[in-house]
């Protein structure tokens, strides 16, 4: 089992991209909980806690298709390693502003806003960029790798954060995650590509209307952004509502917030190294509905729960529905989306799930100002299990449809078509 769940790892160029994304990702969630606590903190409100998920999310859904036709225009690593060095920028400016106590909101705002802009551009590069690290017979596993180093930090940077938090303050952690980024940066360097071979001039928005096509075209494809977006914009704003039931519902603190986000991530941890263990897609569309439909009941009982380690264990589960859902929609987009498409298709890909996250993370923030962190979390699990029925319902009518486009990719990789079985 062993071999088979880290077979990516054979290839070169994937062991560097993993172990400089280990290091930068744990920056990363170190400073996404200390900056979540720094903006409760001064503010006490659940709705700029929303605001900042907003600033933080929403440019990609702006800008996402720009950067899905970058992704397909030009060389894909030079374009994360020119996002990876402005974010360090981004994190060393919040952090000489955090440490020089002259921090405000809108400072924190509007460097979320600028981190946005660049996921906008690095999102799509970065997916479209493993198959290129791997090849298409290891792509199912590299994915569920990279989502596994992902929750990886997810559960160790928040912990790490909520001690630090606790003992030395913000600002420092936003320094961490600026250090960090130097790891990715070297790794990405050091990794060997083929010549890029520029595809042929054609108009910016031409490309992008390219891209729009395919995945609405597509049923398949379509269904899964739909349900994806669901799940973004009403199911995943419990997290930024966490510092609200850490200091008021379950009465903690920084130390608490940190031990319910690493919970989270463990059980996110988990998902991931599922999806890697598996061989192909078979079954995958399956996994989505279940994952979705069991992620918002959870959902819905972890709003009633009023104890610390009650609280803990259920994040376990919801991290790990969560991360199958997502990362299975990943891989069977992925499947069927043609190469010259990808970069595009990731962009739509982007915009549904992390695009949509800001506009659930600003509602859910107004809402929990008005009627409770607890009841907007519930009604939100409430709407994904509505939801992850319909899919569950229309899934066999996709099978057919998700078999042709998988065969049709694997026949142009040169992979053979026969034993593909629907999703």
């Amino acid at each position: 089992m062993l071999p088979v769940t880290l077979r990516s790892l054979r290839h070169r160029n994937f062991r560097l991209f993993a172990a400089g994304q280990l290091v930068s990702m744990t920056g990363t969630w170190v400073q996404l909980v200390a900056q979540s606590w720094l903006v409760y903190r001064l503010t006490g409100r659940a709705t700029l806690l929303g605001l900042v998920g907003f600033a933080g999310h929403f440019p990609v859904f702006l800008l996402a298709p720009i950067g899905g036709a970058l992704a397909d225009r030009f060389e894909r690593r030079r374009i994360i390693v020119v996002t990876q060095a402005v974010s360090m920028v981004l994190a060393f400016v919040l952090a000489a502003l955090t440490l020089g106590g002259i921090v405000r909101e809108w400072h924190i705002v509007a460097l979320a806003a600028g981190l946005g802009i660049v996921h906008a551009f690095d999102i799509p590069a970065r997916q479209s960029f493993l198959v290129e690290m791997v090849g298409r017979e290891d792509l199912i596993n590299a994915i569920g790798l990279n989502s596994s180093l992902f929750n990886g930090a997810r559960m160790t940077g928040p912990a790490v954060a909520g001690v630090l938090v606790a003992a030395i303050g913000e600002g420092w952690c936003f320094l961490i995650n600026g250090i960090s980024f130097a790891a990715v940066i070297v790794a990405l360097l050091a990794i060997r590509v083929p010549p890029f071979q520029a595809p042929a001039k054609t108009s910016t928005l031409s490309r992008i209307r390219e891209g729009f096509a395919f995945a609405a075209r597509e049923r398949p494809v379509r269904a899964l952004l739909v349900m994806l977006a669901v799940l973004s914009l009403i199911g995943m704003p419990y997290m930024v509502l966490m510092p609200v039931f850490a200091d008021r519902v379950l009465l903690g603190g920084p130390a608490a917030y940190g031990i319910l986000m690493s919970a989270a991530g463990m059980g996110a941890l988990a998902g991931a190294i599922a999806l890697a263990s598996r061989r192909d897609v078979t079954g995958l569309g399956g996994w989505v509905a279940r994952a979705a439909i069991g992620f918002g009941a959870l959902l819905a009982v972890f709003s009633l729960s009023r104890w610390m380690w009650l609280s803990v264990l259920l994040l376990l589960p919801i991290g790990f529905t969560m991360m199958v859902q997502i990362s299975s929609s990943n891989t069977l987009i992925q499947t069927m989306v043609p190469d010259a498409l990808r970069g595009r298709v990731m962009s739509v890909y982007s915009m549904m799930f992390m695009g949509m996250a800001p506009l659930g993370a600003l509602l859910a923030g107004w809402a929990a100002d008005r009627i409770g962190a607890p009841r907007t979390v519930m009604i939100g699990g409430a709407a994904c299990v509505a939801a992850a029925a319909i899919f569950r319902w229309r899934l066999p009518r996709l099978r057919a449809d998700a078999r042709r486009l998988i065969v049709a990719q694997q026949a142009v990789g040169g992979e053979p078509p026969a034993g593909v079985s629907a999703i």
